[in-house]
């Protein structure tokens, strides 16, 4: 894969429920981390008393999280409305030239700050809720 640009790393929302989906507007970082925890099966008579792992056990999970600032009423609002209600739509994160990696994600964390003399920014988080797919392009 060559060199990408960061900005190219896209995070979409689906805005309405059906598959609709839009770019989360105003991210100047985004980053997608995936996770499984190990069930440790080993046991006394485990070879050289190396530690054994058991395959395809322990839960998986994938976070998504970004920083930006305010450039489009829409998203923003869908996004405030989806932490306040609890809500757990689908999200997209788009990597060039890799693929689309898509599943229901809930906003755990939605912070906004400020500076005297700069702009509006925010900070959001997601954590997987679901069956996460990929799709290579």
């Amino acid at each position: 894969m060559a060199v990408q640009n960061g900005r190219d790393l896209l995070i979409k929302m689906d805005m309405t429920g059906d598959g609709h989906f839009e770019t989360v507007a105003g991210l100047r970082a985004t980053r997608i981390a995936f996770n499984a925890e190990t069930v440790d099966v080993t046991g006394i008579e485990s070879e050289g008393r190396w530690r054994e792992l058991l395959g395809g056990a322990g839960v998986r999970s994938a976070s998504i999280s970004g920083s930006g600032v305010f450039r489009d009423g829409t998203t923003d609002e869908r996004a405030r409305q989806v932490f306040f209600d609890g809500e757990v739509p689908r999200f997209q994160v788009v990597v060039p030239d890799f693929g689309t990696i898509e599943g229901p994600f809930q906003i755990t964390s939605l912070e906004y700050s400020g500076s005297y003399n700069g702009e509006a920014s925010y900070e959001i988080s997601l954590a997987s809720a679901g069956a996460v797919s990929f799709v290579s392009l």
